[in-house]
């Protein structure tokens, strides 16, 4: 047999064979399909005897004809769903771009009101084409696969593994400058959909993540696009096997830069509270020069209860057994804020505030030791001070006292009458020395 009809035959071959598998998925799809449909009509045949033999009655209610009304009309808005969802779901897998874009939003739209067609659109291998439409280049088209995944994967945890396993979090666009603020936050919404399983063998966890979303973090997206993104950074950092990646990609700073604006600081601070229980994240916020600044200014917030507690619980752990950031912390004027926040805050923030006050107290009283402090001469071993002498100084100290604290009441006073002068309220924070307090 001549060379080249051996070839044309074997050609002949492949193309046929190509045929009959496009064919196979063809008739798998349909017979899918058509399952689903013979229910429906087989619920439906059964509304329909149960009405026939209520006709034989001799007495019909009025109640009666209104449940069977309400019957029918049901199962007629179902098969119209039904066959809604076989044309949306062919259009997805055999249609032209136009129709993949069309069908997409029809899935959508279908996805959110039946959580029963969530787990079907599984079965039919929509999420995979939904999924290889997050690559395209045409935002429209884009953004309608987003939505889609993101209503399909509303409470049901197998859809969600279905998308990281399809391939997902490859597809986030890689320049966040060239997307625009909505499909952001579309992504954004899928990723915190996402992120409920991290806590599963699924981890979200990965360097593309955490490049989208700290790119979205540092951009000019809207508030509500960077609160969610803080949310899933919440989410993963809860995961303390996350803590090694989240750090060496900068998580720490964002967050810290973030810990600044009111509408982010408790979403911001409570990944921060996550992070500082590990190494990593204890060290990062250590070396970090916003620390513990930042922090001690976010004490100041009288209108923000929870952020002083968040705040207090990190500047803690930070202090514990660590003289070194003890002593910036001094240094920052973190004593009278806490004393002001030990009065006047929350429950919660007070406890906390007290017990930093107390490690300063007692590292203080440790430093000035017995014989620390002014002295203006040799006194013997056991050689008694004149009794006069002695009473004249334990009055000073009684004086001495009651002014440091006359002072120290008298500007917390001015600062709850402030009445959110936040300039004043700083500059009176800041002028205020550690060394005006009794310890």
């Amino acid at each position: 047999m001549p060379p080249s009809q051996t070839q044309s035959m074997s050609s002949s071959s492949s193309s046929s064979s190509s045929i009959w598998l496009l064919s196979s998925r063809k008739l798998k799809f349909f017979a899918r399909i058509r399952r689903f449909l013979q229910s429906k009509a087989a619920r439906k045949r059964c509304l329909s005897s149960s009405s026939d033999h209520s006709n034989m009655l001799p007495v019909k209610t009025n109640t009666n004809e209104e449940e069977d009304r309400v019957a029918v009309e049901k199962t007629g808005s179902e098969l119209d769903g039904s066959m809604a969802l076989q044309k949306s779901v062919k259009r997805l897998h055999f249609g032209s771009w136009e129709d993949k874009e069309m069908a997409a939003k029809a899935i959508g739209k279908l996805a959110k009101e039946d959580v029963k067609v969530r787990k079907l659109m599984a079965e039919l291998g929509v999420i995979n084409m939904l999924v290889s439409m997050v690559a395209t280049e045409v935002a429209g088209r884009r953004l309608a696969a987003v939505k889609a995944l993101i209503e399909l994967a509303d409470g049901t945890f197998t859809n969600k593994a279905l998308m990281l396993e399809a391939g997902i979090l490859s597809k986030l666009p890689k320049d966040i400058d060239a997307v625009d603020d909505q499909t952001r936050h579309e992504f954004a919404q899928l990723l915190l959909s996402l992120s409920s399983i991290s806590n599963t063998h699924f981890s979200l966890a990965k360097t593309q993540v955490l490049r989208f979303l700290i790119g979205i973090l540092e951009s000019d997206s809207s508030i509500e696009t960077k609160e969610i993104c803080l949310v899933v950074v919440c989410n993963l950092s809860a995961v303390l096997e996350n803590a090694g990646t989240l750090v060496s990609n900068g998580i720490v700073d964002t967050l810290l830069k973030l810990s600044s604006f009111k509408e982010l600081s408790e979403k911001a601070l409570a990944a921060q509270g996550h992070l500082v229980l590990t190494l990593m994240g204890k060290k990062a916020m250590e070396d970090s020069s916003m620390v513990p600044e930042s922090l001690i200014e976010i004490l100041t917030w009288e209108d923000k209860q929870k952020c002083q507690e968040l705040s207090a619980y990190i500047l803690m752990i930070l202090a514990h057994q660590s003289s070194t950031q003890r002593d910036k912390m001094s240094k920052a004027g973190i004593v009278p804020v806490l004393l002001e926040v030990s009065l006047l805050g929350s429950p919660l923030a007070q406890k906390r505030a007290m017990k930093l006050l107390q490690w300063f107290k007692d590292e203080r009283q440790a430093k000035m030791g017995p014989h620390s402090g002014p002295q203006t001469g040799r006194v013997g071993i056991g050689s008694p001070l004149h009794p006069r002498e002695a009473q004249e100084g334990k009055t000073m100290m009684k004086n001495l006292v009651k002014q440091s604290l006359h002072k120290n009441m008298e500007m917390i006073t001015q600062r709850a009458n402030a009445a959110g002068d936040s300039s004043n309220l700083k500059s009176l924070v800041l002028s205020t020395s550690s060394k005006s307090l009794p310890y």
